[in-house]
């Protein structure tokens, strides 16, 4: 389902079952990220499959990308694989106005 940014947070802010998914590449993510998400590159194909049939599917996925093309998708994928509830942000990161934070180095 795709949601306008306040939308987003708004719902992922009331959401006690909420995991935020950043599915951009390593190098996008290390420009910031949304506070607390998890990274899982949808450009590595099957890998990004086998890491996402790893998660819990009785979360709800609030997920995003740069503009909301590459979340949309993994949307799509993730519904599938059997996940039920997954929230596109519309226009991405780059519309982000909330928090951002930096992945920890590794």
């Amino acid at each position: 389902m795709n949601l306008s940014q306040q939308d987003w947070i708004s719902q992922l802010e009331a959401d006690t079952n909420a995991v935020i998914l950043d599915v951009r590449t390593e190098d996008e993510c290390n420009e910031g990220i949304i506070p607390n998400a998890i990274m899982i590159d949808i450009y590595k194909g099957q890998g990004f499959i086998y890491q996402v049939e790893e998660l819990e599917k009785n979360k709800n996925y609030y997920v995003y990308c740069k503009a909301g093309g590459r979340s949309a998708q993994a949307c799509a994928i993730m519904n599938q694989l059997g996940f039920e509830n997954t929230f596109n942000l519309e226009g991405g990161f780059m519309q982000w106005k909330g928090e951002v934070a930096f992945p920890e180095e590794k």
